[in-house]
């Protein structure tokens, strides 16, 4: 009796639910039915009809190409604050047939876990108030539910501990539960390997809506979950971390250079020093425009970064003596603790709180605004006419606001398996490339000119990265990559479709992520453009 008036109470409310919308009347009234926890279940359900629908389904979109008028929206957005409300969630989609998409931060590169090019309804779960993070700096771990953000972790770990740190990426509203799913690399991965390296256990709702943990998911499905990609075998809702050491201050360094001053050789130098650098030492640079000159020509710089576990005494004569030419000294150097490192990378600036890692909303230039991205890694240095090249493709209109990022690998990352988790991009690369091109609100009925410059771009640098497959990161999610379009009743050929991006993601891992979502999701329930797919 009291879940019947519960039900009725619930379908009360004409902002709920309108005769008009059968699919979410019925998904309502099944959870309100299916939830241990009825009475709340209410209160964090948002369809169409409710007023805070569109704020809640676009605060943690990050790609706007995927919060303008014409992109699908959710049947219903849930926003679940116990285990019991995802369980629930699962056993009404699957009955009613709806698809799922699960978000934690949003920063799913082409907004798959928020729309779908799906024809059937879908429902978002969306994770933010599944934020906790318990650290134990005795043992060295933490607890992290899948609604936190990168910087909610790091916040917590650096109020307990100057000394401990986790190895994962420098953009601190990045959900964790996608982040931990794809590998994640960071400024500190050089030494201690990728994120999802550094997990040790886990808590899963698989399609069943059991609860498991490492020992009873078993070892096949904790590889799949540690950088397999989010969205195809089940919700984690938290994940167990090692910490690693780390000095109180680390070392932080950032140098600019013009084209004109020789920027193209300090690049083809650096492709041959940055992957053998000790493994304390993290390098990077990125490639953009720069602000015309005074007599209005275009410029084009190279603005090398690095992050040394050191001090600044240390660094500079390690530097002097592998890659004197880039010409590092004091003047480019800051001190500072690992967490501000993360702070610094994206905000260019000093004195910034701590509290700034737990703002979930000020991003990077790599987020909230319409852009395109797409990544490659390279396994041979590229010649010097072929970055003449790159550099030209700068000068046309629609790169203004494009930059082109290049991270060294080697240090650990050469000594750990291909297979030790589903991220097989290891040993033999050199570094990887981030490309990305933005652009305006009021430009974006001319986006099309900025994804084929995108495409063009990438279609340049296909003789100069790794082949046979063209290798890509996951966690930089690119639907031009194969065949993407999954249908629903042709499980058959989606394995083929699956089996031509998810090569160039996995490598030789894939198969094994097929077998294993083979044995956990047989029914595919648990899917979207680019998820892995079952064997037929």
């Amino acid at each position: 009796m009291l879940r019947f008036l519960l039900l009725l109470l619930l379908l009360s409310f004409p902002w709920r639910i309108s005769a008009s919308a059968q699919p979410a009347g019925e998904f309502l009234q099944c959870l309100s039915l299916r939830s241990r926890n009825s009475s709340s279940i209410a209160s964090l359900v948002y369809t169409r009809h409710n007023s805070s629908y569109s704020s809640v389904l676009d605060s943690s979109a990050q790609n706007f190409r995927f919060t303008t008028p014409s992109t699908p929206a959710p049947l219903a957005i849930i926003t679940p604050l116990h285990a019991s409300h995802i369980e629930a969630t699962v056993y009404c989609c699957r009955k009613l047939g709806l698809q799922l998409r699960t978000r934690s931060g949003g920063h799913d590169f082409e907004g798959l876990s928020y729309t779908t090019a799906y024809k059937a309804p879908f429902v978002v779960l969306d994770l933010a108030n599944l934020r906790s993070v318990e650290v134990d700096v005795e043992k060295a771990t933490a607890w992290v539910e899948s609604g936190a953000t990168v910087g909610e972790l790091y916040y917590e770990i650096a109020r307990r501990s100057a000394t401990l740190a986790f190895p994962a990426g420098i953009g601190h509203t990045i959900g964790i539960g996608g982040h931990l799913s794809g590998g994640g690399y960071g400024n500190i991965f050089r030494k201690y390997g990728l994120a999802a390296d550094n997990v040790i256990d886990a808590r899963l709702i698989d399609v069943k809506g059991r609860i498991l943990d490492r020992k009873s998911m078993g070892e096949d499905l904790f590889w799949a979950i540690r950088g397999g990609g989010g969205g195809s075998f089940g919700i984690v809702l938290a994940w167990k971390v090692k910490l690693v050491p780390v000095p109180a201050n680390l070392t932080s360094c950032s140098v600019t250079k013009m084209l004109e001053q020789n920027a193209t050789e300090l690049v083809h130098q650096w492709q041959s020093v940055g992957h053998i650098l000790p493994k304390e030492v993290h390098t990077s640079f990125a490639i953009s425009r720069a602000n015309s000159s005074e007599d209005g020509k275009m410029m084009v710089q190279a603005t090398f970064g690095s992050v040394f576990l050191g001090t600044t005494d240390e660094f500079l004569p390690l530097m002097s003596v592998k890659f004197p030419e880039l010409g590092l000294s004091k003047e480019h150097c800051l001190e500072m603790s690992w967490a501000q490192t993360t702070i610094y990378a994206t905000q260019f600036r000093t004195g910034l709180p701590l509290e700034f890692l737990l703002n979930r909303t000020q991003v990077s230039s790599l987020s909230k605004s319409f852009f395109k991205a797409k990544s490659d890694f390279v396994k041979q240095p590229i010649p010097v006419s072929a970055l003449d090249g790159l550099w030209s493709k700068l000068y046309v209109e629609e790169a203004r606001s494009a930059t082109i990022v290049f991270v060294a690998y080697g240090g650990i990352m050469d000594e750990i398996p291909e297979t030790e988790t589903p991220s097989p991009h290891r040993a033999d690369n050199l570094y990887t490339v981030l490309y990305v091109v933005n652009w305006g609100e009021d430009e974006n009925a001319n986006s099309e000119k900025y994804m084929n410059w995108m495409r063009r771009l990438y279609d340049y640098m296909a003789p100069f990265v790794s082949k046979s497959p063209r290798e890509a990161y996951v966690n930089y999610r690119d639907l031009d990559i194969g065949a993407n379009k999954i249908d629903n009743d042709d499980d058959e050929n989606n394995y083929e479709k699956a089996k031509i991006w998810g090569l160039k993601y996995f490598n030789n891992n894939f198969d094994r992520l097929v077998q294993v979502k083979t044995k956990v999701d047989p029914e595919n329930f648990f899917r979207h453009e680019q998820s892995i797919p079952p064997l037929p």
